[in-house]
This record gives structure tokens, sequence and C-alpha cells, in this order.
């Protein structure tokens, strides 16, 4: 059975990280021209995202169906290998709970087996079992330590691979990936933020359990469709998902503010000089950190207490056009104040941090 378990879990495990997601085509477009309009254009790739994918800043390519980028596997979980990543998180607790089960009833044998019990104490002698027949392996002090420790590794890894199986299998239901869960959340924000009336209707959820499980399991272990393109249910097309994309970008640009750089960040996860509290509430997510210098202009989008997040604005051509988006110290930037229709700064500009 623990045999059976390593195969099936090194299996999946492997097909995840070397199946891939799958890639958009480079230079991808769509069949209809007047198609594009719906779509964002990746520049890096130089293609239109197609539905559902997105840019994995990683794997420097567009990922069809992109649920999340895995450090685990070194890639993107996405269209091509969602099946098998969420069969490696299944079989994993699985093989964890049938190893526990054997590290404790071994335990409990061998300590059983090694138990005096007296009128006023209880020992536990390790050198030898108390009983016949004696084990077949030796089952000493450091046996005894290690079968704890494995122990705690396998209940640990049931409760952590176990939450993150659950969490996939309630976005494959509803036929969703991570981030598409999180485009939802944001169009009901939006919604309800300018009060527009609108109702948001997911569109690949085909209204069965069965049936959004069928999207991603398949007996032949290849997912149905071709990535680009998914059936989607009545009342919705095949863009209804990007067309949100688009509003939430165009007011993220709305809500963003212009910064100005005032001192200089070299872009470190957790900058010594830039004061105690900014050094300890470093944000803890992947996302990368944009080194700044003086006079840099920045649009952020977000920010927390001591950290903003944001896009440094690029004004030679030179830049070739690349992105530069990330987490940088509050500190070190202040409010630009500008003519939007000038886009010069304001005469006596006060510092507004």
């Amino acid at each position: 059975m623990l045999l059976n378990w390593t195969v099936m879990i090194l299996y999946n495990y492997f097909s995840a990280m070397f199946v891939g997601p799958g890639y958009v085509p480079l230079g991808w477009t769509p069949e209809k021209s007047q198609d594009c309009m719906y779509l964002q254009y990746c520049k890096v790739c130089q293609s239109y995202k197609a539905p559902r994918s997105h840019h994995c800043r990683k794997c420097n390519r567009c990922v069809m169906k992109m649920d999340h980028h895995c450090p685990w596997i070194n890639n993107c979980c996405g269209y091509q290998n969602h099946a098998s990543f969420t069969l490696f998180l299944l079989l994993a607790p699985l093989g964890c709970i049938h190893a526990s089960f054997i590290f404790i009833m071994t335990m409990y044998t061998q300590l059983y087996n090694r138990i005096s019990f007296g009128w006023s104490s209880v020992k536990i002698d390790m050198s030898a079992a108390k009983r016949d027949p004696r084990p077949i392996i030796p089952f000493g002090l450091s046996a005894f330590a290690a079968s704890l420790f494995a122990l705690g590794l396998a209940l640990g890894t049931t409760i952590a691979v176990g939450m993150l199986f659950i969490i996939q299998m309630k976005v494959i239901l509803t036929n969703k990936t991570s981030i598409e869960s999180w485009i939802e959340e944001k169009a009901k924000d939006r919604i309800q933020y300018y009060q527009t009336g609108e109702t948001f209707i997911f569109p690949y959820d085909m209204g069965s359990k069965w049936k959004n499980f069928r999207q991603v399991f398949t007996w032949s272990g290849i997912p149905e469709g071709d990535g680009l393109d998914w059936p989607v249910r009545d009342g919705c097309h095949q863009y209804s998902l990007t067309i949100e994309q688009l509003k939430q970008k165009a007011d993220k640009r709305v809500r963003s503010v212009r910064y100005r750089a005032i001192e200089d960040y070299s872009g470190v996860c957790c900058p010594v000089t830039k004061g105690v509290k900014t050094f300890f509430t470093t944000p803890c997510t992947e996302e990368p950190r944009i080194a700044l210098s003086i006079g840099d202009l920045i649009l952020a989008t977000r920010g927390l207490k001591h950290w903003m997040y944001g896009e440094k604005i690029l004004i030679s051509a030179a830049d070739g056009g690349i992105r530069e988006r990330g987490w940088f110290p509050r500190k070190c930037v202040e409010k630009y104040q500008y003519d939007s229709e000038t886009d010069q700064p304001v005469d006596g500009e006060k510092k507004s941090k």
C-alpha cells in the first residue's frame, strides 16, 4: 500500500511539473479581428491574452486557465496540469494518513511491550522488549525518536496539503480558478462602489458540479477543449469575463495615485535603512519589489501602512515597454501634484506623503 501511494503521488507530482499548464501561443490573436477589443494585450508575449489566461511573471509566458504559480512544482498550475496537481494534493494526505496509522501502531505496540507497572511508578525500558516474540526490527530510543519525528511530518503534511486540496476542489466544482474567484469578488466590489446596478454572472459555471468537475477531470487524463475557447452558460458569451477585467483595469487606473520618489530604494525585501516599522512590516507575498531612484514617477494602485504597490512610469523609449511593478516603502515617495491636461507639476506643490 505504501508503495502504491508513493508511485501515484510521484506520478501526479512529476506530471504536474513536466506536462505544464499549457501556454498561449506567441503572437496569438482571436479568429475575428473585432474581438480584439474585448481582450488585453500582453507586451511581453506580443499577443492577446486568451479568455481565462493570465501572464505569469516567473514563467514569463501567458498561461492558459492559470490558477497560480506553485513553487512546489516550479511551474504554473493551469489548463493541462490542473487535474494532476489536484490529484497530488489528494493522494499526498491519504498516503500520510496511512503512514501516520503505521507510526502510531508501531510506537504503541513497541512501548506496550517495554512498560513495567510498579506500585508507585511506571518504567519504560527501551533496551529490550519484556515479552516474546522479539520484534524483527530493533526498536530502540533512536527508532522511537525517528518515528515520532516522522509522525509529526506526516500529520503536518496531512493538514497543510489537505487544506490546499479542499480549496482547489471548491474552485473546481464552480469551474473557476483562484484568480477568477478574486476577479469575481472585485467585480462585486466595483458594482457596489459605483452603484451601477449591473449583475455579474460568472460565465464558465455550467450550473452543475458534475459538469464543472468534468471540465478538469476526464478518463483520458486530457482536459476538454483547447484551452483557448470555453463553453459558457446561457446569457453569457466568450468574452464576458474579459470585458469585466477591462472594466476593473480602467477602474484601477482611475483610482491610482501618482507618486514621485524622494529617496533611493535598492529593491531589497526587508530594507534596514528605511526604518524599523518598514523592516518588520514588509509584505508577506511573492510579489516583487521595485528599485527606486530619486525623481522616479510611480503610479500606486494599492498600499499598506508602510508599503505601497504600483508601477513605475517609464519615460524613456529605451526601456522597451517592459513594465516594472512591485512593492516599495511608503516613506521613499511623496504625492506628485500635476496638471492632468498638461501633465506638468503644479507650481508650489507641497510634500504630501
